[in-house]
């Protein structure tokens, strides 16, 4: 038993419970065979396992009675202290364990230099940690996620559960002795902020900075970051490249039937999504260039080719191509943006 309870509080404090609630089941059943009334029997057994001590409901007379109340206090006050002395233990333990694992994973960081602070570890911080640990640079992962930081955790890489536009977490992340910062937050005004902070902290750090609207690309240089990444231009680029040698429809038809996992694969990872959408007469899209359709979509989409109603492509067509109902853009989008999408490229009235 002293095995099973030092191994594992949480199990001990399931059977704890259970074992409480089974006894207090029967002695109330007990009671009830004995004559005594079902809230009587409750009462009893309630404040006899709780150690209340209000008194005896009835007189308690009977050697049968007798037996069973003895029984009730020799079991379900053994199965109480068996539980609360479980879930003290449970929360010491993890209470303890979270102290030391966070002193020793603290005094981890403070060893490193020359290192690479990845603020965010959803999609595209767990690839970039993938492939830094890949090429044995070292690095520390900042995420306030909990499930995130328990997958870094898993994954062995430093991490620091924190908010990492606090500028005291960037400096227990060692940003000052960093060689580099990649904020790859999903959110542009976070990674302005953790951007000023860095550059504050650090004037030397490179800082890599990821926006999803292209208008925080200049917010983020100013702020000092020396390049900023864009994933919708990053898969769009993917995609282009394909097209150079391909045709779009044949392209798009694969991914569908799963026959281009690699680019699907690509795309996802980046939380994007490819697709092929026809220009109806009359909808918003009609008569309009390239550059004017994207603004339009206000960053929720890049047209990375266009297939004219009479045949041909343009791969990467200029902002100034002037698109027209019937033809077909290949699109590099988010997701979440699909309705959106065919509400841009609708007719009216549809």
């Amino acid at each position: 038993m002293s095995s099973g309870f030092l191994a594992s509080p949480l199990r001990n404090v399931i059977a704890g419970i259970l074992f409480v609630l089974a006894v207090s089941t029967v002695a109330v059943i007990a009671y009830v065979a004995q004559g005594w009334s079902l809230g009587d029997a409750v009462y009893m057994v309630v404040t006899t396992v709780y150690t209340v001590g209000y008194g005896e409901v009835r007189p308690i007379q009977t050697p049968a009675l007798r037996a069973i109340t003895i029984a009730l206090v020799a079991a379900g006050c053994t199965g109480m202290v068996f539980t609360t002395g479980s879930l003290i233990q449970l929360i010491t333990a993890s209470q303890f364990q979270q102290m030391f694992g966070n002193r020793r994973m603290q005094k981890e960081i403070d060893g490193l230099k020359d290192h690479v602070v990845i603020c965010g570890f959803g999609r595209i911080g767990q690839m970039l940690s993938h492939e830094l640990k890949a090429a044995r640079m070292s690095f520390v992962v900042i995420d306030h996620d909990p499930e995130r930081m328990e997958a870094a955790r898993k994954s062995d890489h430093s991490f620091l559960q924190a908010d990492a536009t606090d500028e005291e977490t960037l400096k227990r992340a060692g940003i000052a002795r960093a060689k580099a910062l990649a904020t790859v937050l999903p959110e542009d005004a976070a990674n302005v902020f953790i951007t000023l902070s860095a550059r504050a902290l650090n004037p030397d750090v490179f800082i890599i900075a990821r926006a999803q609207l292209p208008s925080t690309e200049r917010k983020l240089m100013q702020a000092g970051a020396n390049r900023v990444v864009l994933p919708a231009r990053i898969g769009a680029e993917r995609v282009a490249e394909l097209l150079l040698f391909d045709d779009i429809n044949s392209i798009v038809a694969r991914m569908r039937a799963g026959g281009n996992d690699r680019l699907a694969a690509d795309l996802r990872m980046l939380g994007l999504d490819m697709e092929v959408i026809a220009v109806e007469a009359g909808s918003a899209c009609d008569k309009r260039t390239v550059g004017e359709i994207e603004k339009l979509g206000a960053g929720a989409f890049l047209i990375v080719a266009l297939e004219r109603r009479g045949g041909g492509a343009l791969i990467q067509p200029e902002p100034a191509t002037f698109v027209e109902a019937g033809d077909g853009l290949c699109i590099v989008r988010r997701p979440e943006k699909a309705q959106m999408l065919e509400d841009l490229f609708a007719a009216a009235g549809k």
